[in-house]
This record gives C-alpha cells, structure tokens and sequence, in this order.
C-alpha cells in the first residue's frame, strides 16, 4: 500500500512534465497567434543586463485593448490582430513611468518602480518623444488597416504607431480618424488624441483635453494620472480613487490605478 502525502482537500501539485507541457502548449499558442517574443539570437544575454524580465507579448495585448471595454463593452476584441511586429515593438519599449490608459498601451510598462518612490519632483519622469523602435513591418500593417478605414482600427494603428515612437505617424492616422469617426466612437478617439498629445510630452495640453472629456473609467484614471504627474496630488487621489474602484480587480490597469493612488497620498 502506498501513502498519499497530499493534504485532505489541497490538489497535488503538478508534475515537473505537466507544467512543461502548459508552458509549451502556452508558447505554441502564442507563436500561432504572432505574440511569441522574438527570438534572441546566438548572443549572450549577461544576467541582469535588462532592469527587468520581458514582458511577454500576449499580456501585452491583452491589455493594449483592455481601454476599449469602457467605451464600447459590446465590440468583440478578438476581431482586432495585432501587427507582426508586436513582439519587437514590446520588447524594445523603454519602461515608462507615468502612464495614460489608452490603446496600445499596458500597465507593465510601468516595470521599473524605484524612479517612482525615488523621484523628489514626479515631472520629471513625465513622457518625452523617444528614439523609434525597429519594426520595419509596421508600415504594411498600418497601411492595410488604413485601406479598410474601419473603428476602431484607425485608433489602433495611431495608439501602435505612437507605441513605437512614430509619433508624427500617429497623429496622421488620428487626423485621419477624425473624418470618419462614428458618434459611437468619438470619446475613444478623443482619449486617444489625450494621450498622444501626453506621450508626446505636451502634458498640460493632454491634461486639459481630459478635462473637457464625458467622465469615464479610463478618463478618471487618467485625469488622475496627470494631476499626479504635473504636482497636484490632492486632485490625483480622488480621481484614482474612482478609477481604481470601477476597475475589476483581475486588471492590471486596476493594479497601476492603486499604485499611482499610493503616490498621490504619500505626496498630500
């Protein structure tokens, strides 16, 4: 007879060979989907050379799209495919720190929290234009969405664009949008017009244009995300505060919500 060793109502822990055979099923899925990360190559990687493990390109998107449950739960996301370039574009992205919820972007951005609790004035760590990120295929796919003139792909191109440091790109594809935005679309593409004017490093112009927007989760949190960062934290807190308790707890937008509501009320 043998003994059983597993507690009275615990399940038995996986072996060693199911969890590889999840993780494989998992990286196979992902590579047929175009969300596997890039291969590294023959190079060497020395350990602890990146601030951070990479963020995987499924999550990714995953929550890239996450925004557009608040303004329009009934569309169905899984008709939106990402570029084949996401990968690269996920993983050459520069962590950021005051991030908007908006299309394309994803909480583990925010990957490096020192900066954070470190910085005496949280301006300067507001977003700044950077050096584009590699993804010669971005160009096809955002010229095949653009042929289609679909919502809310036109959005999706700008916020992928902007994502990978094309920034006059982005704005073109949005100035595009605008003539033929549906009514059913408009607050989307008026949060996605915020938010490249914020990543673009004009914060007083994004905050302003959130300002004058209908309120909504994502408008919330991101109103509280910029009082935050231009140094008005009493303002920040409330705003986050509504943002993170309309959020389902399972988001990670809910997460960075909670984080940036502890760094206003450590601040005032």
């Amino acid at each position: 007879m043998t003994r059983d060793d597993t507690p009275a109502g615990n399940p038995a822990v996986p072996s060693l060979a199911e969890l590889l055979d999840r993780y494989l099923r998992r990286r196979s899925e992902a590579h047929a989907a175009g969300l596997a990360l890039p291969e590294a190559g023959g190079e060497v990687v020395p350990f602890e050379a990146a601030p951070a493990l990479p963020v995987d390109p499924k999550l990714a998107w995953d929550e890239a799209l996450a925004v557009l449950r608040h303004f329009r739960p009934d569309f169905a996301l899984s008709s939106l495919r990402p570029p084949a370039d996401w990968p690269a574009v996920v993983t050459g992205h520069e962590p950021e720190a005051a991030l908007a919820f908006c299309l394309g972007n994803y909480p583990q951005m925010v990957r490096d929290l020192h900066p954070l609790w470190q910085a005496e004035d949280l301006a300067a760590l507001r977003p700044a234009p950077r050096r584009p990120v590699a993804a010669p295929g971005l160009g096809t796919w955002a010229a095949d969405a653009g042929r289609k003139g679909a919502y809310p792909h036109l959005l999706l191109v700008a916020a992928v664009q902007r994502l990978a440091g094309e920034l006059d790109a982005a704005a073109e594809a949005l100035r595009q949008g605008q003539k033929k935005s549906p009514a059913e679309w408009r607050d989307a593409l008026a949060n996605e017009e915020a938010a490249l004017a914020w990543h673009a490093g004009r914060a007083d112009e994004a905050a302003a244009l959130w300002r004058r927007q209908p309120d909504s989760v994502p408008v919330w949190f991101n109103r509280g995300m910029a009082a935050l960062f231009l140094g008005r934290p009493a303002e920040a807190r409330d705003l986050l505060g509504q943002a993170a308790a309309a959020l389902p707890e399972e988001s990670a937008w809910h997460h960075l919500a909670r984080l940036y509501l502890a760094l206003a009320e450590s601040r005032g």
